[in-house]
């Protein structure tokens, strides 16, 4: 079982050398810390406004996929997407270049991480359109499809949705992952995103609620997977820890927490720092919690 880190505040600390001008030594340093522990994962989340429960909107928020090209230039091994893009961030098209881009330049480490999208303040603050949920979800399916022509190096025609045309799907150069850059969906929802996720995706996230609502999730997901004739083994299966056990430091609990996970078939637990200091979360807690999980299998 492995270990990722999930970045969702950019409080960096103030001071002297804090706040913003302190964020780039810290991602870096975050980036070290996850490759010397033995992470597999690092995400950064996909906003313009932090999330109110997180604490404020005004709060500092970096733009995803900058961040993401900073530490594949800081990373050399760790696994790197968003958790997750929401689908009316950006025009499919220009969604699936960016990626690539990130997979190039990372030598073929980039996963694009997608969902439906729901934080409606960020949307109405900068602009941009929110359509009803029912819609967004078809704007999602209709966006793993467009990716995964641009991906496809023998089909660059055009592409005719319901709500995306796109004259030419072009892309190039192509990704450095084969055959193209992993697919995760994130999300739990029984009717829509886990039939998307066996239609489409190699990899699923969900929130590590509990164990027995984790597995609930999976039962309908390799239900979903017999509908569509997709092998359920093939699904890279994550799980985003809100524990307290990781706020408190108490490996032991946590270890417990992600042994039940295990047994589910969760191969990676993602962990998520609740202050601005992820380096020394990662060095004192995700690190050694990775080499406890690794003893798992």
């Amino acid at each position: 079982m492995r270990v990722g880190l999930h970045i969702s505040r950019f409080d960096h600390p103030g001071g002297a050398s804090g706040g913003a001008p302190a964020l780039g030594a810290e991602l870096a340093a975050v980036g070290a810390a996850a490759e010397a522990g033995g992470l597999s994962w690092l995400s950064v989340m996909d906003h313009w406004f932090q999330m109110e429960f997180n604490d404020r909107a005004e709060d500092p928020m970096l733009e995803a996929y900058t961040t993401l090209g900073y530490l594949a230039a800081h990373t050399s091994t760790v696994r790197l997407g968003a958790l997750v893009t929401g689908v009316t961030y950006r025009p499919p098209g220009l969604l699936a270049k960016i990626v690539t881009s990130l997979d190039v330049l990372s030598g073929g480490r980039a996963t694009l991480g997608i969902g439906a999208a729901w934080y409606e303040r960020e949307h109405v603050g900068l602009g941009v359109p929110f359509p009803p949920l029912a819609e967004r979800f078809e704007r999602l399916e209709e966006t793993l499809r467009i990716c995964l022509r641009m991906w496809d190096p023998e089909a660059d025609g055009p592409f005719e949705g319901r709500h995306y045309r796109l004259a030419e799907t072009l892309n190039v150069p192509a990704p450095l992952s084969a055959p193209r850059p992993e697919i995760m969906i994130g999300g739990g929802g029984e009717k829509k995103t886990l039939r998307l996720v066996a239609r489409y995706a190699d990899a699923c996230n969900l929130f590590a609620t509990a164990p027995e609502q984790v597995a609930h999730k999976l039962d309908v997901l390799r239900g979903h997977c017999d509908a569509e004739g997709r092998d359920y083994a093939t699904i890279r299966r994550t799980v985003l820890y809100g524990g307290e056990a990781a706020d408190r430091g108490d490996l032991d609990a946590f270890t417990r927490d992600a042994e039940a996970y295990a047994k589910l078939g969760i191969d990676t637990v993602i962990l998520s720092p609740g202050t601005g200091r992820p380096a020394a979360f990662a060095e004192d807690f995700a690190a050694p919690a990775a080499a406890r999980l690794a003893e798992l299998g």
